[in-house]
């Protein structure tokens, strides 16, 4: 079995995958020893954390977490991807944990480090597959390498090596993460399925914790609240703040969010109307509106992209979410929130954030959109910290544009470079799309990365949460192509094993 999860051989040459179904497919999915070092993670994890050991939790998760993550990317692959994404799920809150364990907040925690760490993993396929980047469909990986390469040079020279390298690791990691999925086309399905139940039972994990924590507001999280001086968050009490639940803010949380309930519709699971329901509560509680329309537009894409029974099943999916959820929503201060929300999309000139952005368009573009150079990675966001004497957020520490992020960071080199991989990733995804669109999930992650690409004028949604949903569902159906060619041309060379 360890041939069929790591010889690079299967994925690079293009030869047949096991029949779907096969004894190999169910070994692969059904092998109990996969389970065993999450599972004794997340115990140790709760165990610490009911013993009230902060201090050994603070040491020994991220240390843990990167043993099970190379554990398992060797292991099983496709489980790895799922374990990525419950450590960006989980940390944060184990972090908090820590914090009020030990009884005083800390500005920064060797946990903030896990899901970083394991996620760069994934950068040894791009060692072990390489051959995949001489192919058509690595092209674009490299392009978006070398636009990145280039601002990690300029960020060493203009901000520091350090806060340049810690940048560098936010815009490689959701590309990598791509990239290992591409490279392990042949194992397509468990990949879908690792995806699709990570989703469903996050969604169903954090969408829980978030109507938690609007209601009732966990000390631990109040205390992190205060601690870090999240504003922006709201008020830590009942009912005042912006759900984060157990992300780090509510505009991680919110991505998160916006891809589970896309892949809801891929989903079979007996759950998901609850997970749904709980998600779409706590979605909508996190006030983000960017992430509200690039939900919207994702679904628009689905009913496009899909025939009529599963327009009737998106509409009716809707249709049950809103008659779930809307009872809670439309009363007491969760409607009160809430319509003091949507009121900001009607009454645009009474929207602070809306006059700001416009304010920083005005004023910036012409910066952002002449620096030829580009001021290199580090120059932005919260690497900004590392160059900073004081600890404290940089100049432009705070960046609402992606649009202007990319060139500014990336100068005019990175930026073509970047832009053109990013953009050769996106039309091939949508070419590839028409072959496999009797695929749910695939047509689901096409939505998804299109919707988060476009919410570029609000945010950089190419790195950090919006980053992984965007390049793992783009490279997902690039894999999804690859796989269904491949498994064809093995249909008809061995008929009997179809």
């Amino acid at each position: 079995m360890s041939t069929l999860i790591s010889a690079p051989a299967h994925d690079t040459s293009g030869s047949a995958p096991a029949p779907h179904g096969s004894r190999a497919s169910r070994l692969l999915r059904d092998d109990p020893k996969a389970w065993l070092p999450p599972l004794a993670l997340w115990t140790l994890t709760g165990v610490l954390i009911l013993a009230h050991q902060g201090s050994a939790l603070t040491v020994g998760f991220p240390v843990l977490a990167i043993a099970t993550g190379v554990w398992l990317y060797f292991r099983s692959p496709a489980r790895y991807v799922g374990f990525m994404w419950w450590t960006w799920f989980l940390s944060p809150e184990v972090r908090r944990l820590a914090d009020y364990a030990k009884g005083a907040f800390t500005p920064t925690s060797l946990i903030q480090i896990a899901p970083l760490a394991v996620t760069m993993v994934s950068g040894l396929s791009l060692v072990r597959y390489y051959p995949v980047l001489a192919q058509r469909r690595g092209l674009p990986v490299l392009l978006m390498l070398g636009g990145i390469a280039y601002a990690y040079l300029v960020g060493v020279v203009s901000v520091g090596p350090l806060a340049a390298t810690y940048d560098l690791a936010n815009w490689l990691y959701p590309v990598l993460i791509g990239f290992h999925i591409m490279a392990h086309s042949r194992q397509y399905p468990q990949y879908r399925d690792a995806i699709v139940n990570t989703f469903i039972w996050g969604m169903l994990a954090m969408g829980g914790y978030g109507i938690v924590q609007f209601f009732i507001m966990p000390p631990w999280d109040a205390m992190w609240m205060m601690g870090s001086d999240m504003s922006s968050q709201g008020d830590p009490v009942p009912f005042g703040v912006r759900v984060f639940s157990t992300m780090n803010s509510s505009g991680p949380f919110a991505f998160a969010m916006m891809g589970a309930m896309v892949f809801v519709m891929a989903a079979k699971h007996r759950v998901r109307w609850v997970a749904g329901a709980l998600g779409f509560i706590s979605f909508a509680l996190s006030l983000v509106r960017s992430t509200w329309g690039g939900w919207v537009i994702a679904l628009f894409i689905q009913l496009l992209k899909s025939n009529n029974t599963v327009r009737i099943r998106i509409v009716a999916s809707a249709v049950l979410l809103t008659g779930l959820c809307v009872p809670l929503l439309a009363v007491g201060p969760v409607a009160e929130r809430m319509q003091a929300r949507l009121q900001t999309l009607v009454n645009l000139h009474d929207d602070q954030s809306y006059a700001a952005r416009n304010a920083f368009y005005a004023t910036f573009a012409k910066t952002a959109f002449t620096d030829v150079t580009g001021e290199g990675l580090g120059a932005t966001g919260s690497s900004t910290k590392l160059s900073s004497d004081s600890g404290e957020l940089g100049k432009y520490g705070s960046f609402d544009s992606g649009v202007m992020n990319i060139p500014f960071v990336l100068g005019w080199p990175g930026t073509l470079l970047y832009l053109s991989g990013t953009l050769w990733l996106l039309m091939r995804a949508v070419r590839a799309s028409f072959a496999v669109r009797n695929d749910r999930y695939a047509s689901a992650c096409l939505s998804l990365a299109l919707s988060i690409f476009a919410m570029l004028v609000f945010t950089n949604s190419l790195v950090g949460t919006g980053g992984l949903l965007l390049f793992s569902s783009a490279f997902s159906i690039l894999s999804a192509a690859h796989w269904q060619k491949a498994t064809r041309r093995a249909a008809r060379i061995h008929p009997g094993d179809t």
